[in-house]
């Protein structure tokens, strides 16, 4: 199995268990859970992308914004501002100190979760 079918897999996982923490009734614990698996979940979505665009395209990049934009020029994703906001609220979960961003961000996660279903089907 090479990088990009490992990293499919490992990416499919995550979303499915994002999806499982979303259908959970919601508390503080499973809250921190869900965007915990939102990280690993995200993490793994610019990943794909990065080694994708390298074995099929042969691009090379380097952050998950510039991955985003590649895979929009590269007709992988369609083009959607809304990658470079889930990258953007990623980067809120290395800071949540507080209770409502906490809420912030887990509010977002159902529509986080439509877009990676949608790169598991690009």
């Amino acid at each position: 199995m090479n990088k990009l079918q490992t990293l499919m897999q490992q990416y499919q996982k995550a979303v499915e268990r994002l999806e499982e923490a979303l259908n959970e009734e919601k508390n503080d614990l499973v809250r921190d859970a869900t965007i915990k698996r939102f990280e690993f979940s995200f993490d793994l979505a610019w990943k794909l992308l990065k080694a994708r665009l390298e074995e099929e395209k042969g691009i090379v990049c380097h952050s998950p914004k510039g991955c985003f934009r590649e895979a929009y020029t590269a007709g992988i994703l369609d083009y959607d501002n809304y990658w470079l906001d889930i990258t953007d609220l990623r980067n809120k979960t290395a800071r949540i100190y507080d209770q409502q961003l906490a809420e912030e961000v887990y509010a977002a996660l159902p529509k986080v979760l439509e877009y990676f279903k949608k790169l598991l089907r690009s």
